[in-house]
């Protein structure tokens, strides 16, 4: 103890001055941290309202272009000596949000452009004669003679008129002037179903008959059910789900909203050899139960349920459920999903309607597959607009069927007599090359009435 005694004031003497430097810079220290503190306050500051700025000048500058646009339209409608056209681009209608209701912005959810070598197959046409003595030796192929009298026939108009005289066209659409841009603005990102539209941005059509529009060319499902092959039939049926878009290229716009419990009934059993009964079965989320008999031997029901957001420039509708095609006789069960429709130019310019995303089709019973490719467009792409490609494939994964064509236009097969993988390309991928036979018209679009 007395040597810790001695020991503690010469400890002190020299910590001491230490201890008085420290408490006398202190203040110095928390002094010049507040300095800083401010001068980087002040900085954020002058960025955040400089973004500000930035962000009002660009809805006035996207604001004032859309009003030019709107002014240029009006002047070119009532331009003497104008020529009629048919597809005339939409009005600029507003859509009335209220403030209240929560963005809903999906950042999962990206778009790209086309990519130029977006199918994975390369077909080469060869002559039918010579690929037939090939085969001349072989047991167990499908006669393509009698498949070519199934396909061709699939593309035939069915006869006779209706009974019921009906009518051939609709009153024009009333044309008002409406500043789609100063309200839209609000609604980026939101849930199309969740915002109020003016009557004039909706076409004269429930989502109910759009719905029902979908058996426009139901002939090639009652083709499909008088052939023996699958894979054929998978042809027919892969033409039929192509067949649903091709009204869409003219009609950007959005069908009415039915109210819950609503229901469209078709009833062309003398005249099609089909009965339809479409009902809405939710209201906020949309969605809509359907279902088809025809007395040729086929039923289709689906389960459909409208997702969609606002993008800005652009506005996606992705439709959800799946769609189910079953034949009585062999018991052949198809089910596939739609695809998503984008609607381009919502701001300024000419609207336009584009399909894009994959579709698969599968057969339950035999596990037949069909793969439909819808491309998107793109101004780099070299592939044709509207392009639709897909390889209708058995159980074992042995391709058959080439398909190609466009989802407004038509769809042709052609089968398949070889395959072999070509050399590797310039990027790493590699695309199998299928030696086909001259290609069958599967489907074609009805004239516009």
């Amino acid at each position: 103890m007395r040597q810790l005694r001695a020991w503690a004031p010469a400890v002190m003497k020299t910590w001491h001055p230490q201890l008085l430097l420290a408490r006398r810079h202190r203040p110095a220290v928390c002094r010049d941290f507040v300095e800083l503190a401010e001068t980087h306050s002040r900085k954020w500051q002058r960025a955040l309202q400089y973004e500000q700025e930035q962000r009002i000048h660009l809805e006035e500058t996207i604001e004032q272009l859309a009003k030019q646009h709107n002014s240029l339209e009006r002047a070119f409608r009532s331009a003497p000596g104008r020529a009629s056209n048919p597809t005339k681009s939409f009005s600029e209608g507003s859509l009335l949000t209220p403030k209240g209701e929560d963005s809903e912005e999906d950042e999962d959810t990206e778009y790209f452009d086309a990519m130029e070598d977006a199918t994975s197959f390369i077909t080469v046409i060869t002559e039918a004669e010579e690929d037939r003595k090939a085969e001349g030796g072989t047991t167990g192929s499908v006669d393509w003679t009698s498949a070519d009298n199934v396909l061709d026939s699939a593309s035939l108009v069915p006869k006779g008129p209706p009974k019921v005289k009906r009518r051939v066209r609709i009153p024009n659409k009333p044309n008002y002037s409406l500043n789609l841009w100063s309200i839209m603005k609000n609604c980026i990102g939101r849930e199309l179903s969740k915002i109020p539209m003016p009557v004039n941005f909706n076409e004269p059509l429930s989502m109910l008959q759009r719905l029902t529009e979908d058996l426009e060319y139901h002939h090639l499902l009652d083709k499909a059910v008088h052939c023996t092959s699958s894979v054929e039939q998978m042809c027919l049926v892969a033409a039929f789900s192509v067949s649903s878009y091709s009204t869409t290229v003219h009609r950007i716009a959005k069908p009415f909203n039915p109210m819950l419990g609503e229901t469209f009934e078709l009833d062309r059993l003398d005249e099609m050899g089909l009965r339809s009964l479409c009902e809405q079965v939710s209201h906020h989320p949309p969605s809509a139960a359907h279902y088809v008999f025809s007395k040729h031997g086929w039923s289709l029901w689906q389960e459909i349920t409208i997702s969609s957001k606002f993008r800005g420039k652009y506005l996606s509708i992705m439709p959800l459920g799946a769609i189910h095609l079953e034949f009585q006789a062999s018991g052949n069960h198809y089910v596939w999903r739609k695809s998503t429709s984008t609607v381009h130019n919502i701001i300024v310019g000419k609207l336009w309607i584009d399909q894009t995303g994959d579709i698969e089709i599968v057969n339950h019973k035999t596990k037949d597959h069909c793969q439909l490719k819808f491309l998107p467009y793109s101004y780099f792409s070299k592939e044709a607009a509207r392009k639709v490609s897909g390889v209708v494939s058995d159980s074992q994964g042995k391709a058959h069927y080439v398909l190609s064509g466009s989802w407004d236009e038509q769809m042709e097969c052609a089968k398949i007599v070889q395959s072999s993988p070509s050399s590797p390309s310039s990027d790493g991928k590699q695309k199998t090359v299928y030696q086909t036979l001259p290609a069958k018209l599967l489907w074609k679009k009805y004239p516009l009435p």
